[in-house]
């Protein structure tokens, strides 16, 4: 029987030296070189028709900065040879914000392929054609889609299985439940004059978890009013019915 595929980043992008950079180091890196999962980085130059390998032009109707050609980046796109199975993501400031619910839907498919976008953007006709899906990883511009990629592809693959130690890790830490993570501590007990909260030393399992859960919901309503406010109102108390009391019969 055919052991199934690894996770596959394929990466499409003006500088394949880039990849894959950090990801080669840490937790990644490691299930990297034990074949955990697999990074492709294709030169978009390489489809590129003519002797002076150009793949951008002026925008149609003016304007400053240079557009990817549709043509050039079309070529790219179709020489990666990628399944219909695979989504093909566009690193891109428009995009849709990128979640951990939609970071867990890609690390449980087979791998997407990722167009990283450069100069002023990309012609909107090889978007619209080749179906790209445009994920933005945050509301700023950089130089390129190579950093936004790399996060995307980080965060995808700690969570393969067998990439992180403790597979609890995975799932106890911010935007797993919608909320972000309760602070942590360790070692030592009193630092700076501080001690570690009580209660998380008291052995209390279940006292622990509400604390936890307290602090996390607390740190979501102050810093993420926007995440707070999906999150589903809590059923109120429900005072319990007391037992009537039944009748002393007379004997």
């Amino acid at each position: 029987m055919t052991p199934p595929s690894p996770w596959r980043a394929t990466v499409l992008t003006l500088f394949p030296e880039m990849f894959p950079g950090p990801l080669g180091v840490s937790l990644a890196g490691r299930a990297l070189a034990s074949g955990l999962w697999e990074i492709e980085a294709r030169d978009i130059r390489a489809s590129a028709t003519d002797r002076h390998r150009s793949v951008d032009d002026t925008p149609a109707g003016g304007g400053p900065g240079m557009v990817l050609r549709a043509d050039v980046l079309a070529a790219a796109i179709d020489a990666a040879e990628i399944g219909p199975e695979r989504p093909r993501l566009l690193m891109s400031p428009r995009g849709r914000p990128l979640t951990q619910a939609r970071v867990t839907e890609l690390a449980q498919g087979p791998g997407p392929l990722i167009v990283c976008g450069r100069f002023e953007g990309i012609d909107q006709r090889v978007i619209d054609a080749r179906g790209l899906e445009e994920v933005s990883i945050g509301d700023y511009v950089l130089s390129g889609g190579e950093i936004a990629a790399l996060a995307l592809i980080d965060a995808c693959v700690r969570l393969l299985p067998g990439v992180m130690g403790k597979e609890a890790s995975g799932t106890e830490e911010s935007f797993s439940d919608g909320l972000l993570e309760y602070p942590q501590y360790t070692r030592p007990q009193l630092f700076e004059g501080v001690p570690i909260p009580e209660i998380l030393t008291s052995g209390d399992h279940a006292k622990v978890a509400s604390w936890r859960r307290a602090q996390s919901e607390a740190l979501t309503e102050a810093r993420r009013p926007d995440l707070w406010a999906q999150i589903p109102p809590k059923p109120p108390n429900r005072p319990r019915r007391q037992k009537t009391p039944k009748n002393k019969t007379d004997g």
